[in-house]
């Protein structure tokens, strides 16, 4: 419920842009980004005006070209952004991040159960992998998420629209053993069920299968998690529709959305 304290602790009215981190936020992202070389040209930007200018386009789903004046140019920005979506740095990030904010809240660093599932998102005329999901009539692509069952992004995958789930679970599966190896169960709907991704890894596929009876919307147990997470990184225009060129792309837009997410969640509890 929203009350004037909350409305107070959630509010960024004294930032530059919303996006804009805060000195509390900057202080929780700033050790976990790369150092800066020690030789070369001093850098002319600080990255924390580079990182801001990476929030700014994501969330107010922007050309790269259309960055404010007040922000590091485009060329600047997306430089940093190539390197660190080519380094994974965005995915590091939010794996330490996600330990941290399960630790915030009492629980073991590392998740012990997951949930799956994905989201078909329309492609733009920019190109790139993409295919045609016949069950929801997209063409674009398919966002195979996992998440811990407080709905924190573990795995992030952007794929064609036309490759079937349990297909894609594999690869999901095999991922997150290496960065949450301690995942013994995962929950997710129908589309995962099978011999492929039971087989893929010993990680047991729990299908949560939908009421027989049921009209319209449900809630379904476990999976709405999931669901509240794409909801959460949907708030950023730039995840509205898939606009990137590559997948490679693609996929550090969504840590960056999620790495958003927990620091700013981090940064409020500091």
């Amino acid at each position: 419920m929203w009350t004037s304290t909350t409305r107070r602790q959630y509010s960024r009215d004294g930032l530059r842009y919303e996006t804009d981190l805060t000195d509390a936020e900057w202080a929780l992202i700033e050790p976990l980004l790369p150092e800066a070389c020690a030789r070369g040209r001093p850098r002319r930007w600080p990255t924390r005006e580079i990182l801001n200018a990476i929030f700014y386009v994501l969330r107010g789903g922007i050309a790269w070209r259309l960055l404010p004046s007040d922000l590091p140019p485009k060329s600047t920005v997306f430089r940093w952004f190539s390197l660190w979506r080519d380094t994974g740095v965005f995915e590091t990030i939010n794996h330490l991040l996600v330990m941290a904010d399960r630790e915030r809240v009492g629980r073991e660093a590392s998740p012990t159960a997951a949930v799956l599932d994905s989201q078909s998102v329309k492609t733009t005329e920019s190109g790139g992998p993409r295919g045609y999901d016949a069950g929801k009539k997209v063409k674009g692509r398919k966002r195979q998420v996992m998440v811990d069952t407080d709905g924190r992004g573990l795995i992030l995958e952007p794929q064609p629209a036309d490759v079937q789930d349990r297909d894609v679970a594999c690869g999901v599966l095999r991922l997150s053993r290496r960065a949450f190896p301690f995942i013994i169960k995962a929950f997710a709907d129908s589309g995962y069920a099978g011999e492929t991704p039971a087989q893929a890894t010993s990680i047991a596929i729990k299908i949560v299968k939908k009421p027989p009876d049921q009209v319209g919307f449900a809630v379904h147990p476990r999976r709405w998690v999931v669901e509240r997470f794409f909801a959460w990184i949907s708030r950023n225009r730039r995840l509205w529709k898939d606009p990137e060129a590559t997948l490679t792309s693609a996929r550090a837009f969504l840590y960056a959305a999620s790495v958003m997410l927990l620091i700013r969640r981090l940064g409020r509890c500091s």
